[in-house]
C-alpha cells in the first residue's frame, strides 16, 4: 500500500531486426514532467533516428500511465513497451525506445516484437528496488516556531525540499504516505502553523 518497485539507475539496451536498430533507455522518474527533458536529450543525441516511442507508469494508480507510438502504427510501440514495465510490476519508471529505420518494413507484428524485446532487454539490466511513497506538504509559520516545526518534521521522517526563511517561513516537505494521517496530531499545538498538501502527483523518495 505504501511502497512500490522501480529501478535504481538508468539502463540501455540494443535490438536489431532487418536493418532497423532499436535503442532502449530506462529511467527512474518521480513525476510525468520528468519525461520531456529526457526525451529531448535523446532526440538531441540521435538526430537521425525516426521514432522515439515510450511508455511510463507512475504511483500506485493503475490509470497513471502513458504509452506513445510516435508515428508507428497504433499499438505497435508504446503498448509493448508498457507491457514490459507492467510484467515486472514497476512504477515511477520511463522507458524510451529510439528507432533507426533500416529500409525494410517490419509490419505490425515485427514492430511489436522489436519494441517489446528492446524494452525487455533494457529492463533485464536494471536493479529493481523498493521505495516508499511520499506526499508533499507546505508548512508556513512564524520564525519563532522554526525549532518546533523542525522537530515535527523529524518525528514524521520528513525530507525538506525547499526553504524560504523570513519573518514568516515556508518549507516544502516530503513525508511518508503511511504517516500522513498523523500530521494533525503532531501539529495541533503549533497554533500559528499552517500547512497544506501540495498537488504533486506521485511523489516518492
Amino acid at each position: 500500500m505504501y511502497q512500490y518497485s522501480t529501478i535504481s539507475l538508468p539502463t540501455v539496451a540494443e535490438f536489431k531486426d532487418r536493418g532497423s536498430k532499436f535503442l532502449a533507455f530506462t529511467y527512474p522518474i518521480n513525476i510525468a514532467e520528468d519525461c520531456k527533458p529526457l526525451i529531448k536529450k535523446l532526440k538531441d543525441q540521435h538526430p537521425k533516428a525516426v521514432h522515439f516511442c515510450y511508455a511510463y507508469r507512475l504511483g500506485l494508480d493503475k490509470n497513471n500511465y502513458r504509452a506513445v507510438d510516435d508515428g508507428e502504427p497504433s499499438g505497435s510501440a508504446g503498448k509493448p513497451i508498457l507491457s514490459q514495465i507492467d510484467s515486472l510490476n514497476l512504477s515511477n519508471i520511463l522507458v524510451i525506445v529510439v528507432r533507426y529505420f533500416g529500409g525494410t518494413l517490419l509490419g505490425v507484428p515485427g514492430l511489436i516484437n522489436a519494441y517489446k524485446t528492446a524494452a525487455q532487454d533494457a529492463l533485464k539490466q536494471a536493479e529493481i528496488i523498493t521505495k516508499e511513497l511520499m506526499v508533499t506538504y507546505q508548512f508556513e509559520f512564524e520564525y519563532n516556531l522554526t525549532a518546533s516545526v523542525q522537530q515535527v518534521i523529524k518525528k514524521m521522517e520528513g525530507v525538506i525540499l525547499a526553504t524560504d526563511n523570513g519573518l514568516f517561513c515556508t518549507l516544502k516537505v516530503q513525508i511518508p504516505l503511511r504517516l500522513e494521517l498523523q500530521i494533525e496530531t503532531y501539529c495541533k499545538d503549533l497554533y500559528t502553523l499552517e500547512y497544506k498538501k501540495l498537488d504533486i502527483a506521485n511523489d516518492s523518495q
